[in-house]
């Protein structure tokens, strides 16, 4: 086993998620709302808090994302990889970075400049777009989300691409209800939780073109290692 080579992916792999959870941290600070993986982990939240629960966004993703490792043990059982475990650690990782990134932009505290909001939503989405390229460059497991998505798509023998749309929106919109329910209005779901659910996906190719040949000498000591597809 080439352990170097190994810690290198894992770096690169936590890097992204870094980038990732700064961009969630932009798009809560504009308060026009975060991108779909984000959504109900930002709502469980919100409402926890409303009922004077302290519960931080990071450990709410914590949370959230273990639940979705369960479904994956759920649906695959024996099947399931041990090796997908380790989804759960990036998942604290990346939960403990959006507790950090939020404190240093102070994301309690909205904008209330509509164009300043707007451009923070788009580095948001840019940042996001960039940690995904970077993270999947590392070739190691997939963030709980998506590997959720792929068990059901395997289960129901449907493409990832429309499983995926599906579990993004249903996400969403389970969001929405909490929102409705116990906050009694539309909260953390906004226009930017639109666009960044058309646009990341958009973004993603074209920088994983530009990153990609160093990430993949640094990781695999190649600059011709096959790209990973985006979702």
């Amino acid at each position: 086993m080439d352990v170097k080579g190994l810690l290198r992916r894992v770096l690169v792999y936590v890097v992204g998620l870094f980038i990732m959870a700064f961009g969630v941290s932009l798009s809560l600070k504009s308060n026009l709302g975060v991108s779909p993986v984000n959504s109900l982990p930002n709502e469980i939240s919100l409402v926890a808090n409303s009922f004077g629960i302290n519960l931080s966004l990071g450990n709410a993703v914590i949370i959230i994302f273990s639940c979705y490792v369960l479904v994956q043990i759920l649906i695959k059982r024996r099947r399931f990889p041990l090796i997908d475990l380790t989804q759960v650690v990036f998942s604290v990782i990346f939960g403990y970075f959006a507790n950090f990134t939020n404190m240093l932009t102070n994301a309690s505290s909205y904008l209330t400049s509509f164009p300043l909001r707007l451009l923070f939503m788009a580095v948001s989405m840019v940042l996001i777009a960039f940690g995904v390229s970077i993270y999947m460059n590392a070739k190691l497991v997939n963030m709980p989300m998506e590997g959720m998505t792929l068990a059901i798509s395997e289960q129901l023998g449907k493409p990832f691409a429309r499983v995926k749309v599906v579990v993004d929106c249903s996400t969403v919109i389970l969001a929405l209800v909490l929102s409705l329910v116990f906050l009694h209005g539309i909260e953390g779901v906004g226009i930017g939780t639109v666009f960044a659910a058309v646009c990341v996906g958009l973004l993603v190719k074209p920088i994983q073109k530009l990153v990609s040949p160093a990430l993949n000498r640094f990781c695999f000591g190649s600059g011709n290692e096959t790209q990973a597809e985006t979702a």
